[in-house]
C-alpha cells in the first residue's frame, strides 16, 4: 500500500474476491466521462498505458494509474479506494457484485 493509494477493508475484500476470480488486475483512476471519475478495475493487460499514465501505487498488489495531466490538475490527491453500493456506470470487472469502487480524493 502506498501513501498516495490507500483502500479500506471492504475495498480491500472484493479486490482479494476479483483477483480469485479474474487473475492479475490493474486500476485505473478514471477523469469523469462515462464513469464519474470512479477508479476502473480491469484485467491486467486489457489497457494500453501510456507515457501520460502515472503509476500512483498499488493496492492489494495491483497497480493504480492515474493520468498524469488530470493528477496535477487535481492537485496531486492522495486516493482512498472504498466501495458503495449499486451499479457503477463502468466496464470495471466488479459490476456483478452489486456494489462499485469508488476513490475519495484528499491531500497529499
Amino acid at each position: 500500500m502506498s501513501e498516495k493509494v490507500m483502500v479500506t477493508e471492504a475495498a480491500r475484500a472484493l479486490i482479494v474476491r476479483l483477483k480469485a476470480r479474474y487473475g492479475s488486475l490493474i486500476f485505473m483512476q478514471s477523469g469523469g466521462c462515462c464513469d464519474g471519475s470512479s477508479p476502473m478495475c480491469l484485467l491486467e493487460g486489457d489497457l494500453l498505458l501510456g507515457d501520460g499514465d502515472l503509476l500512483l501505487g498499488a493496492i492489494e498488489g495491483c497497480p493504480f494509474y492515474i493520468d498524469r495531466e488530470q493528477y496535477e490538475r487535481w492537485r496531486r490527491p492522495a486516493f482512498l479506494v472504498d466501495v458503495s453500493p449499486g451499479d457503477g456506470d463502468t466496464f470495471s470487472l466488479e459490476g456483478p457484485e452489486g456494489i462499485h469502487f469508488v476513490a475519495r480524493a484528499g491531500g497529499s
